[in-house]
């Protein structure tokens, strides 16, 4: 039976690298994947899942009104499993469309990406992925200044915190670090010795 997996975590937790991992292990046994991503994602080009350490694959680009169930519906050979990148920046419409290829073809759909913005607030694609997942895993990583869990996301403007503004800024570490619950709403702390 299939089912729709949500598979969250902070930046540098090693979503993308798990996407290609499991990708090149379906594939490996000769079973089709379609793998996707955001088309806000634009960093290396539109329509490329890429991770932080170099490795990438091409994807189809997923835009909000996109019909997603149509796309694979028509396909004449169904996928063993679709991967998501960047789920975060889904539409509701994009996030049940995955339910109905899950519930309607019996395709599985694992989606992987951050639950919350630098504002400490829901993405709605995630928020969706929280409503309709079967099965939600968070990916664990730890915090950029201490060796505490990193649940939050530190965004930085010309070296300074943010934590209003436009939740859709692309960007790696030179703009996002991930960090503990401490550090987002006290990052100066980083700077003095703490008993860990």
């Amino acid at each position: 039976m299939a089912q729709l997996f949500f598979r969250y975590g902070s930046m540098n937790a090693g979503k993308t690298i798990e996407i290609l991992k499991v990708a090149h292990n379906y594939e490996e046994q000769g079973k089709k994947v379609v793998l996707m991503t955001s088309a806000l994602d634009t960093r290396d080009g539109v329509g490329i899942i890429s991770s932080r350490i170099g490795m990438s694959r091409p994807a189809v680009p997923i835009t909000d009104d996109m019909d997603i169930f149509e796309m694979i519906d028509e396909m004449v050979e169904k996928p063993y499993c679709i991967l998501i990148d960047e789920c975060q920046f889904l539409s509701k419409k994009n996030v049940y469309d995955l339910a109905k290829i899950v519930d309607d073809l019996n395709v599985p759909v694992m989606a992987f990406g951050l639950k919350n913005d630098f504002r400490n607030e829901m993405f709605e694609g995630s928020k969706q992925l929280l409503l309709l997942a079967d099965k939600i895993e968070e990916i664990k990583t730890i915090c950029w200044y201490c060796s505490k869990k990193a649940n939050m996301i530190l965004h930085f403007v010309d070296g300074k915190p943010v934590y209003e503004g436009n939740p859709i800024q692309i960007g790696g570490n030179e703009s996002y670090l991930p960090v503990c619950r401490k550090h987002y709403f006290h990052p100066e702390l980083a700077d003095i010795k703490e008993n860990k």
